[in-house]
């Protein structure tokens, strides 16, 4: 999911989304650890999902709408 992706998104669909990142990321940590993953480049672009929606929601929040 690309930037421009994640700014095209409403709130609740921002919302929704970051709900649902964490918790994927959530299980693919357990399954790191449980050395049930396969492709661990799954971790790092999963938490780059995650920072580009928190990111976006923090600017909302904050009125700017990045540039």
């Amino acid at each position: 999911m690309k930037a421009g992706d994640v700014r095209a998104m409403g709130d609740e669909q921002l919302k929704l989304a970051e709900r649902n990142t964490t918790e994927e990321l959530w299980k693919l940590r357990f399954q790191h650890h449980t050395g049930q993953l396969q492709n661990t480049a799954g971790l790092r672009e999963t938490r780059k999902k995650l920072a580009r929606i928190k990111t976006v929601l923090n600017e909302r929040q904050r009125g700017m709408e990045g540039n």
